[in-house]
């Protein structure tokens, strides 16, 4: 009987950043890099980037989401567009590829935004399951972009608030995705002890 831990699940992440005036090259998009390093950093699995940069188009973000889940993303991470303006219209793209709605992730990110600045208020972000994949909506600045994923801590470096990352992996679990393992120092998943696996 072979006690070997089995190799990490390489995962394929779309990462999506929605922006009229970064998509036309007004401005140099920093929301596909922010996802992309933060997630290197979070995450110990061999990772597969599928980036989309788009304009503010309700039916283009759709598309585009459908195509990342049939592509056989586990995760679908969106920056940008959550706002109240009138060109902000990714929640409504994102709700309208859902098969269930996961309202704790947007709760969440607003709780965080809130320590920081009233206006987190405005914000619209949601998360929603379609078929085996998790989508969630994300702000459109960098450190917002880790604070609401890493969660906030104290000066001498202790968790005070979770980021909304740390119940990805289970989620992923749950909805019949690969095993994600966070590297601990940058974001410590949890599980239930039943769920958990050993890994190398």
């Amino acid at each position: 009987m072979s006690s070997e831990v089995p190799a990490l699940d390489t995962v394929r992440i779309g990462i999506v950043s929605i922006s009229d005036r970064a998509s036309s090259g007004v401005y140099v998009d920093k929301g596909l890099p922010a996802l992309q390093e933060w997630l290197s950093r979070a995450l110990k699995n061999p990772l597969q980037f599928e980036p989309r940069l788009i304009a503010d188009e309700q039916a283009r973000i759709s598309e585009t989401l459908i195509e990342l889940v049939d592509a056989g993303c586990a995760l679908v991470l969106t920056t940008g567009g959550t706002g109240p303006a009138l060109r902000d219209v990714t929640p409504e793209a994102t709700l309208a590829v859902a098969h269930k709605e996961m309202p704790g992730f947007g709760e969440q990110m607003r709780q965080i935004s809130l320590k920081f600045v009233p206006t987190a208020i405005l914000s619209r972000q949601v998360a929603v399951i379609r078929n085996q994949t998790l989508i969630i909506n994300l702000p459109g600045q960098p450190k917002s972009i880790q604070e609401t994923l890493e969660g906030l801590r104290d000066s001498s470096g202790a968790s005070v608030m979770a980021g909304i990352f740390a119940a990805v992996p289970y989620c992923i679990d749950l909805i019949g995705g690969p095993y994600l393992e966070t590297n601990d120092e940058v974001c410590k998943a949890f599980r239930p002890k039943s769920a958990m696996r050993p890994t190398p």
